[in-house]
C-alpha cells in the first residue's frame, strides 16, 4: 500500500515539473516532449491512484472504479510514451540541422 502511496506522490510531483517546464520553454518540439511526458506521468497517477483505492477499500464499486482509473492510466501512459519517444526524436533531428 505504502508503494501506490510514494508512485502517486512521485507522478504527480513529476507531472506538475513536466507541466512548468512546458510554459517555461519557448521551443515548440521541446513543449510538445514536455507535455507528452506530462501525460505520461499523469497517465501513472491514475493507474496508481485506481490500484490503491482498490487495495485499500476492497468493495465491489471500488473494484469497477479502480478498473475504469487502471483503464485510463493505461491509455494515458501509452500515449504519453508514443509521443516523449516520436518528439525526442524530432528534437534531435533538429538539433542535428
Amino acid at each position: 500500500m505504502l508503494l501506490f502511496v510514494a508512485l502517486v506522490i512521485v507522478s504527480i510531483v513529476l507531472y506538475i515539473y513536466n507541466k512548468v517546464m512546458t510554459t517555461r520553454t519557448a521551443h515548440p518540439i521541446t513543449q510538445r516532449y514536455y507535455n507528452s511526458m506530462a501525460k505520461l506521468f499523469l497517465g501513472i497517477f491514475i493507474a496508481s491512484f485506481g490500484a490503491g483505492q482498490y487495495l485499500f477499500y476492497e468493495t465491489r464499486v471500488s473494484l469497477f472504479i479502480g478498473i475504469l482509473f487502471l483503464i485510463a492510466g493505461i491509455f494515458q501512459i501509452s500515449h504519453g510514451w508514443k509521443a516523449s519517444r516520436h518528439y525526442r526524436n524530432e528534437y534531435y533531428k533538429h538539433a542535428e540541422a
